[in-house]
């Protein structure tokens, strides 16, 4: 069996290493011509996809992922916060948590290692097709077309593979504009460092503007400690953060800036919707090139809309499928698995115990529940920052934010 994967993002990069692990001749193909040269949020991978990973790559993969990570559980409690940094609540303890954080290219670089010479760079996927004899196949811009026992897509959120399959896109806009950045906890005053802390936390005022902070510490708090094994890009504390906001002209108009001029943008929009300057530090002194600009897209909550096209020689799977907004740090995750199902999956094909349409059913309908689940908990957070845009939620996000906040000073 021959198996063609289009991307090679996280779930394309973990499905190719699979395959390759089990003895399949699969070929990864992706535009990009270095797969460090990704951006966007941390990774969050809980004990459900670290169990798919190991079934994915070999054990020293793994070991070399795990020293590179943050732990979870050396991480205090996550905290929410107002736009006046005033502490509204804490989350559950993380002592017994199995997660971890890594960056992303931390983890895409040790995947792509794992496919090896089945990772082709640098060729950029027009469309798919079928060959006379009904092969799939896959067109390239500057290549002949290459042709698949079974033809993966794992190309992100605008999918040419999903398109195809469903004869239209597969997500739409959620509704919210993300921008990220890094900041070193060292750059940060001495009393911010104190206030945010080793946690992750979720700040959230009225008119929709949210400021997620991610903690990540792979060398002070490391998963594994193995000093020798240690790949991650980040070496010293650093808070990764995502600010949102809803779409609209202004934050469309935000995304056409670079660098300097897109903090710069940010801290300006921040402060119209009346955001302490103070607690915006930590975007006031990340690295600017670091500073980016993206739409956050989903799919339906709904299981039965997802893949909805009959099991064939072609499928797609992760974001492709499910796209999933960052908010709840489970898109990633959820790939991972949907990588491992399917290996599994043609494992039974390869052992003779069912048919490839069979296990394509199958491994569809599994996806299809994965989605689901690392949707729903992502788009009620979006809900919730879109619901303080409108004027009885940014009024209801005002008065009751400080009687939280008083509230869990109480309490603490």
């Amino acid at each position: 069996m021959r198996v063609v994967v289009v991307g090679g993002g996280i779930g394309g990069l973990a499905l190719g290493a699979g395959l390759r692990r089990r003895g399949v001749e699969v070929a990864v193909f992706d535009r990009d011509t270095d797969v460090a040269a990704t951006g966007g949020y941390h990774i969050t991978l809980d004990e459900r996809a670290q169990s798919a990973l190991r079934e994915l790559v070999p054990a020293d993969t793994v070991q070399r992922l795990l020293a590179s990570a943050s732990a979870l559980r050396l991480r205090d409690a996550d905290a929410w916060w107002d736009r006046r940094g005033r502490l509204l609540g804490r989350g559950g303890d993380l002592g017994d948590s199995s997660g971890v954080d890594v960056d992303r290219v931390t983890l895409r670089t040790l995947l792509a290692e794992a496919v090896g010479d089945d990772l082709h760079l640098g060729r950029t996927v027009s469309g798919v097709d079928h060959g006379d004899d009904g092969t799939p196949r896959v067109l390239f811009t500057d290549a002949a077309p290459v042709p698949a026992d079974l033809l993966v897509g794992a190309d992100g959120t605008h999918s040419l593979v999903a398109r195809h399959l469903a004869g239209g896109p597969t997500n739409t806009p959620a509704g919210i504009i993300g921008f990220s950045g890094r900041t070193l906890a060292t750059d940060l005053s001495a009393g911010e460092q104190r206030r945010l802390g080793p946690r992750s936390g979720l700040a959230i005022g009225p008119r929709g503007a949210a400021l997620y902070i991610g903690f990540l510490d792979p060398v002070g708090r490391p998963a594994l400690d193995a000093p020798e094994l240690r790949m991650s890009v980040t070496t010293g504390p650093t808070y990764i953060w995502g600010a949102m906001f809803p779409a609209s002209p202004l934050t469309d108009s935000l995304r056409h800036l670079r660098e300097a001029e897109l903090r710069a943008g940010l801290l300006r929009t921040f402060h119209a919707r009346g955001w302490d300057e103070r607690r915006l530090e930590v975007i006031a002194r990340a690295a600017p090139h670091s500073v980016a600009a993206y739409r956050f897209n989903a799919a339906s909550t709904r299981a039965a809309d997802l893949a909805p096209w009959p099991a064939g020689r072609i499928t797609a799977f992760g974001d492709a499928v499910h796209a999933t907004p960052p908010t709840a740090g489970m898109g990633a995750g959820a790939a991972i698995r949907d990588a491992a199902d399917l290996v599994q999956r043609l494992g039974d094909v390869a052992d003779g115990t069912t048919t490839l349409t069979e296990a394509v059913t199958r491994f569809e309908a599994g996806m299809r529940r994965r989605g689901s689940q690392a949707l729903t908990p992502a788009m009620r957070t979006v809900r919730l920052i879109l619901a303080t845009d409108t004027t009885l939620g940014a009024a209801a996000t005002a008065l009751t934010t400080p009687l939280l906040a008083a509230a869990a000073r109480l309490r603490h």
